[in-house]
């Protein structure tokens, strides 16, 4: 949009030149025969490829009718740029805006098992971030379109799903399609948002993770009895961040790194083993994890819900347990799918 309208300027410039420069050459080869006014209605007429009548006596002017073939060019050239941009900036701007948002709301209708995030300010910006980094399908919830339009040419290549309107408003959720949602992120300023936010996400979607933003520490309770699964205070975040590049420097550095390098987009990240998976029964140390994946199993967490660092290799993986790995996001997605995969004794039953 912001290209169109500097070419319209441009032609808009180019006509404005055309006419100034028409009217001087007619003075000029009428060497003072016509006047200033009669020299700028024969330009115009020219440009706009009017044409009324010539000025008087034009051809016995030497040049005179030479020079108003080129203006006709030029200004034929002109209007046509003007004119194929503003049909550009009309399509683009009305109808394509139109087509780009039912297109979108389409699109959000269909969305299962993605996030929603609710406010995309100073913090939602570093949501949506690390969602596009670990290509995680979402849909962001915010007043402000100027702001949304941004962060989508500055993150998503044009390819940003959100909803404009309140987030606090039960209908702007369902539109997000926060029924169907994974989870839900409350990213507002103010606390009370965040807690009307969690309190009307909860209702539409029982089974969704909600993980609530926190300014006042006070508020933390109230938000977990609305329904919050998780609450976090930026404030103690950014507390403990700052004790960390002071007593342990090296190990912020490379968590720093890890989260910033795009090439090899490194996370920790977790995996879940589904009833009858592959994994399911296999001890560590036979699972293809590090063949296939070249991922590093830096943690377990059993059925008890305990974790267990650094796994010894012989621990056995079941069903239910929760493989907590350090890799680029390409390879966690194939270990997903490798214990998605069902063993032949789980087939067995449904093929009889």
């Amino acid at each position: 949009m912001t290209t169109i309208w500097r070419r319209i300027r441009y032609a808009l410039l180019a006509i404005s030149s055309l006419i100034a420069i028409g009217t001087l050459g007619y003075r000029l080869l009428g060497g003072g025969r016509w006047s200033t006014a009669e020299c700028l209605y024969m330009t115009v007429i020219t440009v706009a490829t009017v044409g009324f009548s010539e000025l008087p006596h034009m051809h016995h002017v030497p040049g005179a009718r030479a020079f108003t073939i080129a203006l006709i060019v030029g200004g034929v050239s002109a209007f046509a740029y003007v004119q194929s941009n503003l049909t550009a900036l009309f399509v683009e701007g009305v109808v394509g805006q139109a087509w780009r948002k039912n297109r979108m709301k389409s699109v959000i209708e269909k969305l299962v098992g993605h996030v929603v995030v609710a406010g995309a300010g100073t913090t939602g910006r570093h949501v949506i971030e690390e969602l596009v980094a670990t290509q995680t399908p979402f849909v962001v919830i915010d007043k402000d379109e100027a702001q949304l339009l941004r962060m989508d040419a500055d993150l998503c290549n044009g390819k940003l799903l959100y909803v404009l309107g309140d987030a606090t408003d039960d209908h702007i959720l369902e539109a997000a399609n926060v029924g169907k949602a994974k989870g839900i992120v409350a990213a507002l300023t103010l606390d009370k948002d965040n807690l009307f936010v969690t309190l009307s996400a909860r209702s539409l979607a029982p089974e969704a993770r909600i993980v609530s933003k926190v300014v006042e520490d006070a508020t933390t309770r109230k938000l977990l009895k609305a329904g919050a699964t998780s609450v976090v205070s930026p404030a103690q975040i950014g507390g403990r961040r700052m004790v960390s590049e002071l007593i342990r420097p090296q190990v912020t550095e490379f968590l720093d790194q890890m989260l910033r390098d795009r090439e090899k987009n490194l996370r920790i990240d977790e995996v879940t083993i589904p009833e009858g998976s592959i994994f399911d029964g296999q001890f560590l140390k036979d699972a293809p994890i590090r063949k296939e994946t070249s991922l590093l199993v830096v943690a377990v967490r059993g059925l008890n819900r305990e974790f267990v660092y650094n796994p010894d290799p012989d621990t056995k993986l079941i069903t239910g347990m929760t493989l907590v790995v350090l890799g680029d996001v390409a390879s966690v997605a194939k270990l997903r799918a490798l214990v998605a995969k069902r063993s032949r004794t789980s087939l067995r039953p449904s093929a009889l």
